[in-house]
């Protein structure tokens, strides 16, 4: 795990049976210890304080590209040239791969913009039909002439259960175009070049979406 990356935290409030969420960074590293900054609550946006002793879930992205969990807890806060906090860097063993393939993909619509980057068509806003943290599909509205290898700049809304939408930028390459005479046109794009917090985002949003599913098939 390198300095820079992004936490997902997750504590659950037992007295309340409410599950927080937080974000944050890894900021140093020793062989015992994560140091990160103080989390950013997802749903209040305010920096929040966690005590000593606090357990957490924690997941990440991995520079294999997948997600990767573990749980440990918050050891002490400290300070470097910014306040931090402390948490146990557990054994290898202890870390999980929650993610075998590279990205998970999962058929779902949100709302995306596209923007031509040399401006060789109007832009336009339409619907994925799937999405993963490797790119996404389209659906084709009638009259947009595209190509495949064309280049197309993109800003995907993302609702999460946390009721906030998170706006990602990113650039991309259309690499199939699927024609059907039965529904509707779509293309399937990767991302040529997004940042990993986006990268972050998408991934998140596709597990939550996922945990959704297999709750519906418990039900």
């Amino acid at each position: 795990m390198k300095i820079g990356t992004l936490l997902m935290l997750e504590v659950t409030q037992t007295d309340k049976n409410d599950l927080q969420k937080y974000r944050c960074k890894v900021i140093e590293k020793n062989e015992h210890y994560l140091f990160i900054d103080y989390p950013v609550n997802e749903q209040t946006k305010k920096t929040s304080y966690l005590p000593k002793g606090t357990y957490i879930a924690v997941t990440y992205v991995g520079s294999d590209q997948s997600v990767y969990s573990f749980h440990t807890q918050i050891v002490a806060k400290v300070k470097f040239n910014i306040p931090a906090l402390a948490i146990s860097l557990p054994e290898k063993s202890k870390i999980n791969r929650i993610q075998r393939r590279k990205y998970v993909r999962i058929d779902t619509s949100v709302d995306v913009t596209v923007h031509s980057p040399n401006d060789s068509f109007e832009p336009f806003v339409t619907v994925t039909s799937d999405i993963s943290g490797g790119g996404l599909s389209i659906i084709l509205p009638n009259k947009v002439n595209l190509a495949e290898r064309d280049t197309l700049d993109l800003w995907v809304v993302l609702p999460m259960q946390s009721n906030e939408y998170h706006y990602v930028f990113a650039q991309t390459e259309i690499i199939r175009i699927n024609v059907s005479d039965t529904s509707v046109n779509t293309a399937s794009l990767k991302f040529v070049s997004i940042t990993s917090q986006a990268q972050q985002h998408i991934v998140q949003y596709c597990f939550e979406k996922q945990r959704e599913a297999r709750k519906k098939e418990l039900l």
